[in-house]
């Protein structure tokens, strides 16, 4: 093969190639002998026609397009390896010449790996959130222990407040509690049956019998919950509410009866907040000592949140200060990779991607629409940390490998010389290189206040300030 000509001309190169008679021969018998056993033609049994009277039937470059497959690993090095073009996407054959002397002459295309200039990625400024956990934030999680630990009973909140009474006038005795029935209220549980009609006439889906339900959770249609308030075991009520245009195509809009009946009505009792509730449900003998390590939770967890989150928007920030023109190809494979990885974790869960794409009322093209910010954000992100790691002269020893690939490893619990088998030991490295150029990002970048902290300061000042330039009352007078 002889290279006759290249030309690189807005991130794309074209190069003239030049494929010998005899070489070119050499493709068109491998490709022949590969496709022969296909080959119908009338008046000879399936793949026994001659080759040559296939090309006289179809035409003498019939099998060229074959041939130039079946040595395209070799053009490829010639044309694009050996001229240390950094092509992108899949170059193509996009020409093809026939000289008389039996010889090829193709110009294969390709997009190239885009020209950069980084701009500005050391010492950016970046918006940081504070870090802070709020005494109602630690109540709220102290609150949800208590939820998770407290316990079901049946109602006996009438009885036991002494309320009821007998038929005769006489209040009911701790031997009748069971039969006291006590009024349902917002947060507790009841168990009912019922059935729902529209038109009078009963809809699938609208029965159930023994359905456990509490009352104010929002599980069922608005109205539908609020309508049980009040019921005891026992009773029975028609619950009349309307769908919302919302619903089910079949009921959306209609209004409905629902029969009920009441069969039980339970309460959530929570346990006391105090230090026996700490030592019930952790390691610390006070309810103090445990709110403190919630609280010092909370914040760890936060803290790391907002690191990723400084993180991702330094590296971000430092590529939108970048000069590079993205070829489309680039894109579109990311975006194949997003899909993959999608269809993945579908598949994990047990769906089909066609069948998500059907519940959603969409198209696979819709989904490769939204996901094209996201896989070019990917990638000017990895042409960023490349160029980074290029210009910095970024590089890992191989005692850092060797302890990635334990990690892994241990991660996936195989054990390490396997993990050298199935892993690219060269993918590591630039993941670990990549990972060494957003290190240099984020610690040479200067955090800022995100907007809404400064204008919540400003607040905070404004109000104080407000405060001191206020008449101050008048004290009261001590007593004569």
């Amino acid at each position: 093969m002889n290279v006759k000509n290249v030309e690189k001309e807005n991130g794309a190169a074209k190069v003239t190639i030049e494929i010998a008679r005899d070489e070119f021969q050499t493709a068109l018998d491998k490709a022949y002998a590969k496709i022969r056993k296909d080959i119908m033609i009338p008046g000879f049994r399936k793949g026994k026609a001659p080759r040559k009277f296939v090309e006289r039937m179809y035409g003498s470059q019939v099998f060229y397009e074959d041939a130039v497959n079946e040595i395209f690993p070799e053009i490829y090095e010639a044309a694009i390896v050996k001229q240390e073009l950094k092509a992108v996407g899949q170059p193509s054959v996009t020409d093809m010449q026939t000289p008389e002397d039996g010889s090829v002459v193709l110009t294969v295309s390709t997009e190239l790996y885009p020209e950069v200039t980084l701009g500005e990625y050391k010492g950016i400024e970046v918006p940081k959130e504070a870090v802070s956990v709020s005494k109602a934030e630690v109540d709220a999680e102290i609150d949800r222990m208590a939820e998770r630990n407290a316990r079901i009973e049946t109602v006996e909140r009438a009885a036991q407040e002494g309320v009821l009474k007998k038929a005769d006038g006489s209040k009911v005795g701790y031997h009748d509690l069971a039969a006291a029935a006590a009024d349902a209220k917002t947060g507790d549980t009841v168990i009912l049956d019922f059935e729902g009609f529209v038109d009078g006439k009963p809809f699938d889906g609208g029965k159930a019998e023994g359905y456990t339900l509490t009352l104010g959770s929002g599980a069922f249609i608005p109205g539908f919950e609020d309508q049980l308030v009040g019921l005891k075991a026992g009773e029975e009520k028609a619950v009349e509410v309307t769908f919302p245009e919302s619903y089910t195509k079949e009921l959306a809009g209609k209004a409905a009866t629902f029969q009920c009946k009441i069969h039980e009505v339970k309460e959530t009792i929570k346990p006391e907040l105090d230090d026996e509730f700490a030592k019930d449900v952790s390691e610390y003998d006070t309810l103090a000592a445990l709110k403190k390590s919630i609280k010092a939770d909370l914040a760890k967890k936060r803290q790391e949140a907002v690191d990723r989150d400084f993180e991702n928007e330094a590296v971000v920030l430092a590529g939108k200060n970048m000069t590079c023109d993205i070829p489309a190809c680039m894109i579109d494979e990311q975006v194949d990779k997003h899909l993959e990885q999608f269809a993945y974790q579908l598949q994990s869960q047990g769906m089909k991607m066609e069948d998500y794409v059907k519940m959603i009322g969409g198209d696979v093209k819709g989904m490769r629409d939204s996901m094209r910010p996201m896989a070019e954000q990917t990638v000017r992100s990895n042409i960023l940390l490349s160029e980074i790691v290029h210009q910095e002269n970024i590089d890992v020893t191989d005692e850092e490998v060797e302890e990635e690939l334990k990690k892994l490893a241990e991660q996936y619990k195989m054990e390490l010389d396997k993990i050298r088998e199935m892993i690219d030991v060269e993918a590591v490295k630039s993941d670990l290189k990549g990972r060494k150029a957003v290190k240099l990002i984020v610690d040479n970048a200067k955090p800022v206040e995100k907007e809404k902290e400064k204008k919540a300061a400003k607040k905070s000042a404004k109000k104080e300030d407000e405060a001191a330039e206020a008449p101050a009352e008048e004290a009261p007078k001590a007593e004569e």
